[in-house]
């Protein structure tokens, strides 16, 4: 079912296309390619961008962003990854393409970091005075936050514990 779009696809971009189960395809791309691959997929029916996400890999000092991109007419979904660096983490506007990836990015924009060239949109969406590294990158510290922002709060020894136990899956032991 898939094996046209494979080989079309396959002979435009350099990707890695893998078929998870019946109408999701899971396709990794460089960076460079992502914008282009955006507009071409377009042209094909894909024409819903119903969000992206992004995934902090610290351990690899990079972020993923994961575009999902639907068919109607065919009732595909793509989810279309590709990493960049978290050091610097800038990446183009894909809202040249698809207008609503402009909300996206701003959420992106303001929980992780990452600085979308071109999207003019990249102010306060959600979190309002905030003066911290954002809050969804895996080097956040919660308690830390907490501790110096509410100060009226009292942090027992058994809350603390609690809350660094929950971020074990952060990379802390």
């Amino acid at each position: 079912m898939y094996e046209a779009l494979k080989n079309d696809l396959e002979t435009r971009f350099s990707i890695k296309f893998e078929v998870q189960r019946e109408r999701r395809i899971k396709i990794k791309i460089d960076k460079k390619d992502v914008l282009p691959f955006l507009s071409y997929i377009k042209s094909k029916g894909f024409e819903h961008l119903t969000a992206i996400n992004c995934v902090d890999w610290i351990e690899e000092n990079e972020f993923e962003l994961i575009y999902h991109i639907w068919s109607y007419k065919d009732k595909v979904h793509i989810m279309l990854n590709a990493r960049i660096d978290r050091k610097n983490p800038v990446f183009e506007t894909a809202s040249n393409i698809y207008p609503v990836a402009q909300t996206f990015e701003r959420e992106i924009y303001e929980f992780f970091g990452v600085d979308f060239k071109g999207n003019k949109r990249l102010i306060p969406f959600i979190l309002e005075d905030w003066d911290d590294i954002p809050p969804f990158r895996k080097d956040f510290d919660p308690v830390k936050y907490s501790k110096e922002h509410f100060e009226t709060e009292e942090y027992t020894e058994e809350i603390e514990t609690k809350v660094r136990k929950s971020q074990k899956f952060r990379g802390e032991e």
